[in-house]
């Protein structure tokens, strides 16, 4: 008989006689020791939304304890622990409790495991090609495969989402498919299959069993290594069981593929075995945000090393240096107030801007699905997003220097840059997207007709474009019904039923059909932190504001605040004149978003690729020589 605490049905739980679903993570109390001697306490944000009980509170009731509930079971507990209900309700307060003295802690050293590891890895080694099984940063294990948000998370290395795939070298690629990414000649090969969403199919077998799934050529990968996403193909056929279940949640069921058959299991170890790639001969189409991986000779990015820039921390920058002297009109020596329409609101007022720093950005993507919550973006399934229609406001562009057969990464956080000499603004008709006092490019959502000439003229390309009502804003009376076969899957959250759209911010509109958006800076926050200023009468509290994308950093790659004020984080960064710049600055757009350069920690040769193929076109060539 199994009994399942599994708060949504998945493949576990429809293999259960009996499902007693517990509370959610935000309506539970409990308690956790994440390093030694430290304990945090949890305690729920909601009351139970649904019929359901703590796990703990059936395993007390089913052991006969005469506590009514884990509640008081637990606050009994610590308040005992902590020798007071003051203690106790301090603890709460503070969120930890911290050991009188620091603890050190550690397991020893157990060389057997070591061995044992070893040995495994070793065995996976006797076939021509390995397949290495890893976890995407988005849906994990497949825990969160059913979350809508991280299915369309763009994966950081190959830009896919809504499905897993081979990830194979350029140089295996050319041996196995016939792609030759590496030979100048064949450009043009090479070109179309990046562009090209059906990427060819080839059949994997290992340990006895074959998937599927379509070919993305990363550079970078060992040249006999294969790399596959885990946690895909929820509710196919799997490991265990080949029905295919309807019950699994509608953005899971379709992604991908189930690779775990193909993990070899010996006990304690899971790891992956030796195995083969045959072609197919057919292709799939993959939903890709992102298709070149260079910055084509275009000033986006700019990187160095550590000893170049102790050495000549000018050196870096001297580019865009000169190309804002060649670019400034009439000899004018003023960059900013050249060619301006706008004026230059006085200090000290309030003037927002951002900053972010390369050197620590790794790709993570969770400012993006930050940014997804917190302004109510759309969602908009794998269909959309293959025709270049995904709504993210806040995307990461990545592209590869140095060699194609071992290159670095750099990550580009890229959203809208808020121009002060904003292009979108002077061509849109009704005057829906404008400039504020404050230096935020605003939208006026319900006075935009959707010309979309906003989204031509900017050279971010960080406009997105409502093609259909994704979020149910507008609501027609049959809009509750999934329209399969038209223009919708059904990975699409359908967002007009009462709990999906509980999802939404009732702080930030939700925007209908046929309507441009893009980021605002979270403008909702910063009214709000205004009204903290001036309702504490302390103006440094718009000093430095915390905006979605800027919170959830891990690395603190983003700082936001007031840019009029040099005591806030955002100015200092500006004023670093070394490493500070704005992307495509020669086109005089004067973003409000600026850049740190990316500083390598290595003595080796740091430099970008301005083509594919590590060589210059031959246009590009004769244009510097013209320069020269």
């Amino acid at each position: 008989i199994g009994i399942s605490f599994n708060a949504t049905m998945d493949e576990t739980t429809e293999q259960c006689k009996y499902i007693l679903p517990a509370n959610h993570w935000l309506e539970s109390w409990g308690d956790a020791e994440p390093k030694t001697g430290y304990i945090s306490l949890i305690q729920p944000t909601i009351n139970p939304m649904f019929k359901t009980r703590a796990f703990q509170t059936s395993l007390l009731k089913w052991s006969g304890s005469v506590v009514a509930d884990y509640e008081t079971y637990f606050k009994n507990y610590w308040t005992t622990k902590l020798a007071s209900a003051d203690n106790f309700n301090k603890a709460l307060q503070d969120g930890v409790i911290e050991p009188a003295a620091p603890t050190v802690g550690g397991a020893a050293f157990n060389s057997a495991k070591v061995a044992e590891a070893t040995a495994a890895a070793s065995s996976t080694k006797g076939g021509e090609i390995e397949v290495v099984l890893y976890e995407k940063i988005s849906v994990g294990n497949g825990s969160q495969a059913n979350n809508p948000w991280l299915q369309e998370l763009p994966d950081p290395i190959s830009k896919v989402t809504w499905d897993n795939y081979v990830m194979m070298s350029p140089a295996m690629a050319a041996a196995k498919l016939g792609i030759d990414i590496l030979n100048k000649d064949s450009k043009r090969q090479a070109d179309a299959y990046e562009i090209n969403p059906e990427k060819p199919v080839v059949k994997i077998t290992a340990n006895g069993k074959s998937v599927e799934l379509p070919v993305l050529i990363i550079p970078g990968i060992h040249k006999d290594v294969i790399a596959i996403a885990v946690g895909y193909g929820r509710g196919t056929e799997g490991a265990t069981s080949e029905k295919i279940s309807e019950n699994i949640g509608r953005s899971a069921v379709g992604a991908g593929k189930n690779v775990y058959p193909l993990v070899r299991f010996d006990g304690t170890n899971a790891y992956s075995a030796a195995a083969t790639v045959e072609k197919t001969g057919t292709t799939y189409p993959v939903a890709q945000t992102q298709v070149h991986g260079f910055t084509e000779n275009r000033p986006v990015i700019y990187e160095t090393n550590l000893t170049s820039f102790v050495a000549n921390p000018e050196a870096v920058l001297e580019e865009i240096t000169k190309e804002k002297l060649l670019t400034t009109a009439n000899g004018s020596t003023d960059f900013v107030k050249d060619a301006t329409i706008y004026p230059d609101f006085a200090k000290p007022g309030i003037k927002w801007g951002m900053s972010i720093d390369l050197s620590t950005c790794t790709g993570c993507s969770a400012c993006v699905v930050a940014c997804t919550a917190e302004n109510n973006v759309s969602v908009v399934g794998k269909m959309q997003v293959q025709r270049a229609h995904e709504m993210h406001w806040l995307r990461i562009d990545r592209y590869f220097t140095g060699d194609v057969e071992n290159p670095d990464v750099v990550f580009q956080p890229m959203l809208c840059q808020h121009c002060d000499n904003a292009p979108c603004e002077n061509v849109c008709p009704v005057a829906a997207t404008n400039h504020s006092s404050e230096g935020l490019n605003q939208m006026t959502y319900n006075r935009c007709i959707g010309t979309r000439y906003c989204a031509n003229n900017c050279p971010y390309k960080v406009r997105r474009f409502n093609w259909l009502d994704y979020t149910g804003a507008d609501s027609f009376p049959d809009n509750q019904k999934p329209m399969l076969g038209t223009y919708m899957d059904e990975s699409v959250m359908q967002m007009n039923d009462d709990l999906t759209r509980m999802v939404l911010n009732p702080d930030v509109t939700v925007r209908s059909r046929g309507v441009i958006e893009k980021c605002s800076f979270c403008v909702q926050r910063l009214q709000e932190n205004k009204l903290n200023a001036k309702k504490a009468g302390d103006p440094t509290l718009v000093r430095n504001v915390k905006v979605a994308c800027s919170q959830a950093c891990p690395s603190d790659s983003i700082t936001f605040g007031n840019v009029n004020d040099p005591a806030s984080e955002v100015s200092k960064a500006r004023g670093d004149k070394h490493r500070a710049f704005y992307v495509m600055e020669q086109l005089h757009v004067l973003p409000n978003v600026n850049y740190m350069v990316k500083v390598r920690n290595t003595d080796r040769h740091i430099g970008m690729e301005e083509e594919h193929h590590g060589e210059k076109k031959e246009e590009t060539k004769k244009a510097e020589k013209e320069h020269a």
